[in-house]
């Protein structure tokens, strides 16, 4: 029998001779993975020696680690007959990194331990006191539904008396972390929509918010959304039309979404969507995730800011674990697209260049729109069902202007009702 390979989880040793190195090795398992596993009386290449093993040699080996290894932890230590020969399996879980081992810290890398520097140190400090499973939410008075919802839309049921333990929403000592205050019905948090005029930000045409409410349902919001300013462009310079579209919206789609996963949200900034005339930004607060290289990040090589938050999201069907996202905007636009701080990751997707289909079907008809016109046709294009008091107090003109400008554009065939007066819907038409 051969146990395999050593690996970031699992340390052979040969004899508890080298208790000291076995320490060393699960203190820098705990560091990169929160668990690890050490043998003793296996070969590094993981063929069985055999240990020996006294009245006292399963309690040196629990002294040893209880006064190398800090924060304390409490090993399983198992004896088992491989082969006719004793191996000792000793195994470790923790979550209150950093762990040294004699007073120095450790890093595994592949089978490696290495000792991580001062700013390595830092870096592991701040990436626990970061945790969003870790932080305690400020509001304590908690709801669900939206979430519970979305879990429901997928045919999944949450029991009420175990979700929140399940989906990680609570703190050791039993509160709302966090990521409880992020999925929950309401919550502080404000994810914008902006889009310029121009190239900068000099010109605020229109901000959307869609915030304050459980994290996933505006995520999916802004997907929405940003589906529908998708316009399709038209090309007529040739012998043939050709039509494409305003930007890659699968390149978009994956941008936002990691965004918005691996966001740092303990500094209480949301990611965002800015929209220029020539390009759209997508901004996360954080650099790369500790121990992930750029080489790495571009191959699409995954390492969650919010780990507990990735299960959710892949459970609801918003992201898989391809590590497929970051390749596919490299292969599109670029390695180019990307502008990797310390602070912020921004993504910048190109807008395609030529007339949209709606401005080029405007020219032709000789339409001309004034900017009441164009304030009231992007409100009912964000919500078809907006009434005419809500336009007005949105644009700051009166109801009557209002009524009185969609009646116009009603004769011109540019809008039209679907449905009641009450209970209808606006529908847009190209114009």
């Amino acid at each position: 029998m051969n146990f395999g390979m050593e690996t970031e989880l699992i340390e052979f040793k040969k004899t508890t001779g080298e208790l000291k190195e076995g320490v060393i090795s699960l203190a820098s398992m705990l560091n990169k993975n929160g668990k690890g596993t050490l043998y003793f009386g296996v070969r590094n290449d993981g063929e069985i020696l055999g240990q020996q093993i006294g009245d006292r040699t399963l309690r040196e080996i629990s002294q040893g680690i209880a006064n190398a290894i800090k924060p304390q932890v409490i090993p399983t230590i198992i004896m088992e007959l491989c082969d006719d020969k004793n191996v000792i399996r000793v195994t470790v879980e923790g979550d209150e990194k950093p762990y040294s081992a004699y007073g120095k810290y450790y890093m595994r890398s592949a089978d490696e331990d290495r000792e991580i520097s001062p700013q390595q140190l830092r870096n592991l400090m701040l990436s626990v006191s970061d945790s969003i499973v870790n932080i305690e939410a400020n509001n304590q008075e908690l709801s669900f539904e939206q979430l519970k919802m979305l879990y429901a839309g997928n045919s999944l049921t949450l029991r009420e008396n175990t979700f929140k333990q399940n989906l990680n929403l609570l703190t050791r000592d039993g509160n709302y972390n966090l990521m409880a205050a992020i999925l929950a019905d309401i919550n502080s948090y404000s994810i914008k929509v902006a889009v310029f005029r121009g190239t900068d930000k000099t010109d605020l045409i229109r901000r959307n918010e869609y915030g304050y409410k459980c994290m996933l349902v505006a995520v999916k919001q802004v997907l929405d959304y940003m589906e529908a300013l998708n316009d399709t462009l038209v090309d007529v310079g040739g012998s043939l039309r050709k039509e494409s579209k305003l930007f890659d919206f699968p390149c978009f789609r994956e941008a936002w979404l990691n965004a918005c996963l691996h966001n740092r949200w303990s500094r209480q900034t949301p990611p965002a969507v800015y929209m220029f005339e020539d390009r759209i930004e997508v901004i996360s607060v954080g650099g790369l995730p500790e121990g992930l290289t750029l080489e790495e990040f571009y191959e699409g090589k995954s390492k969650p800011v919010n780990l507990e938050l990735q299960q959710i999201m892949v459970q609801l069907d918003y992201i898989e674990q391809t590590g497929h996202g970051v390749p596919l905007i490299v292969s599109k636009y670029g390695k180019e697209v990307f502008d990797i701080t310390e602070n912020f990751i921004t993504v910048t997707i190109p807008l395609n260049k030529g007339k949209a289909v709606k401005r080029d079907l405007q020219k032709k008809k000789g339409i001309v729109l004034n900017e009441c016109d164009k304030k009231i046709l992007s409100w009912m294009e964000e919500n078809s069902n907006i009434t005419v008091n809500e336009i007005s107090r949105q644009i700051g003109v009166g109801a009557t202007t209002v009524t009185k400008h969609i009646r116009v554009l009603r004769e011109k065939g540019i809008i039209k009702r679907i449905g009641s007066k009450k209970n209808g819907q606006w529908k847009i038409e190209e114009y």
